[in-house]
């Protein structure tokens, strides 16, 4: 992006930039102690997750108010518009990315506070470390404008739904054999379902950085699309 001649606008620009990786940092952390917490039955963690969503409500909120802000004071265009459009729908999907970490430690709470032994227990922890490596891909996209990333994670995608396929066929088959799993295997479907919409919103953020950058809306090419439409950008 070019310089502007009123060094305060650029200021704002950047504030605005440093503090949507913020809110990207702290629902990367919601996400990863959310897990910790399905894995060791920590409660007080489940708490603290669930807490913090507040924080990541009070963080959207604000960047939504900056960059109305600066829409009517600067009246931006081109790059400088598209860039805070990306940040107005990034901020709407890291805010969803939170609410599902929330989510993932309300199951996980309502699995550990059982009086029924946690049973089925299926292996999750691999498709959150996708999601979680997806997320931090699309946010180091959004900050070095990178759309060469968006392909990366739009095919770590695919992966992430294969996953919640498998992990799905898995509880439907613990559910038949065993009707006292149901409970407990519908919680860490909801679970899995909440890894997968995260693994969604992360791809989301990775295709708004090829808006921002060369004005492309990509959201619906599919990967070969994709990877078409940044070979011809390149």
């Amino acid at each position: 992006m070019t310089g502007h001649t009123i060094k305060q606008f650029d200021t704002e620009l950047n504030l605005i930039r440093s503090k949507v990786l913020q809110l990207g940092g702290l629902v990367e952390r919601q996400i990863t102690l959310a897990m910790e917490a399905l894995s060791k039955g920590d409660l007080l963690l489940c708490e603290q997750v669930i807490n913090t969503d507040h924080e990541v409500n009070r963080m959207e909120v604000e960047l939504d108010e900056s960059c109305v802000h600066i829409i009517a004071k600067r009246q931006p265009a081109a790059s400088d518009l598209r860039m805070i459009m990306t940040v107005i729908k990034t901020i709407t999907d890291l805010e969803r990315i939170g609410d599902e970490a929330k989510k993932i430690a309300k199951q996980a709470r309502a699995l550990h506070s059982s009086d029924m032994a946690y049973v089925p227990r299926i292996e999750l922890r691999h498709a959150a470390d996708i999601v979680v490596s997806m997320l931090r891909q699309a946010l180091d996209a959004f900050a070095r404008a990178d759309c060469s990333v968006a392909t990366v994670v739009v095919r770590r995608d695919k992966e992430v739904d294969a996953e919640f396929k498998s992990a799905m066929r898995q509880l439907i088959t613990f559910m038949i054999e065993d009707p006292r799993t149901i409970s407990h295997a519908i919680e860490l479907l909801f679970i899995a379902k909440s890894i997968e919409r995260i693994g969604d919103h992360a791809k989301n953020i990775s295709e708004y950085v090829v808006y921002m950058e060369m004005g492309r809306d990509i959201r619906h090419l599919g990967v070969e699309g994709l990877e078409r439409e940044i070979a011809r950008i390149d």
